[in-house]
């Protein structure tokens, strides 16, 4: 299969310039046609025997470059979805400029949180994913009623916190890597409160045994513990309810915070709190990458193979799994 991609820039009304600019990559899969526009531009026509497409938006962590989860844009291209990854520099917090998913702070407060998205992309992502639908290589090849919020670290907890049907009824699941909804001592929280999710769509939630970066920031919540898991696990214990069997929680055996990045830059982020993973980083993304695509086969294109594939890989005594826990 032929995956190719191609960008866009649109810009955030609720920011101010020059922090008002987002620039798009958009994954998709692709079928050569040796026209005209093909070999002068590299414009390749969409593969569209599996449209309309289900669309990922993919959030990274701060100071992650688009090009790190450009591997796993690719994987999930090949089974038949569009993936959209994003840079975004802005100022979020005052005199500190970085690349950002996007969060807005305020909702994090203990007086807003939960009733209003905590993403400030989002919104300007999913009007241009209209325009995409509109016109264009991708035109009419969108199910924009499908849409999946995915997302790294930072990036991850605004995936899973915004995937509220009431806030965007498009987005029917969510998944991210490296996150816990822990809330902050300085903006008010009480040591080591779990926030809650929407709990209202499918789940993946996922972790690392050698997560360095999170277990290196457990004093911002004010706990002392150095373990790289215990907040995962206890958001997907304490902040969703499930019952609906579609909610899981997978921690990956020798993971650590950036394993999910390919190539790993280390001159930006927080990488030097990490700890050495001790897999293979190739095999750890190979499990992550089944792991989402199953997920959302199973959960969004109600695919019943998926559902049995993914519970194999899970339960089946794979070494690469530390935990599994689905609700």
């Amino acid at each position: 299969m032929t995956i190719r991609a191609f960008f866009r820039a649109v810009q955030v009304d609720t920011a101010q310039p020059p922090y008002n600019t987002i620039h798009l990559k958009i994954t998709y899969p692709a079928k050569m046609s040796g026209g005209e526009l093909e070999r002068n531009w590299g414009t390749v026509p969409v593969d569209s025997q599996q449209a309309p497409f289900p669309v990922v938006i993919f959030f990274s962590g701060v100071n992650c470059s688009l090009e790190i989860y450009q591997w796993l844009a690719v994987k999930l291209a090949e089974r038949g979805l569009v993936v959209v990854t994003f840079n975004w520099v802005a100022e979020n917090i005052p005199g500190i400029v970085s690349l950002t998913p996007g969060v807005d702070l305020t909702s994090w407060t203990p007086e807003t949180y939960g009733t209003r998205p905590s993403t400030s992309a989002l919104p300007a992502l999913l009007a241009e994913l209209e325009q995409l639908q509109a016109q264009g290589i991708l035109a009419g090849m969108l199910n924009l009623q499908q849409i999946i919020l995915g997302g790294h670290s930072a990036g991850g907890r605004v995936a899973i916190e915004s995937a509220n049907p009431q806030f965007f009824p498009q987005v029917v699941a969510a998944f991210a890597y490296g996150v816990h909804t822990m809330g902050g001592v300085n903006m008010g929280y009480k040591p080591g409160t779990i926030l809650p999710l929407p709990d209202l769509t499918p789940l993946l939630l996922m972790g690392g045994t050698c997560d360095g970066v999170i277990a290196h920031s457990s004093h911002r919540y004010g706990i002392t513990s150095t373990d790289a898991t215990t907040s995962v696990v206890r958001t997907f214990s304490e902040a969703i309810t499930g019952g609906r069997n579609d909610n899981y929680l997978v921690v990956i055996e020798g993971s650590n915070h950036f394993s999910i990045a390919e190539p790993f830059d280390s001159t930006t982020g927080q990488a030097f709190l990490d700890f050495p993973a001790t897999q293979p980083e190739n095999k750890i993304r190979d499990v992550m990458a089944e792991v989402i695509g199953l997920f959302i086969d199973a959960h969004v294109r109600q695919k019943a193979e998926a559902s049995q594939s993914l519970e194999q890989l899970l339960e089946d005594n794979n070494p690469m799994i530390h935990l599994f826990e689905r609700k």
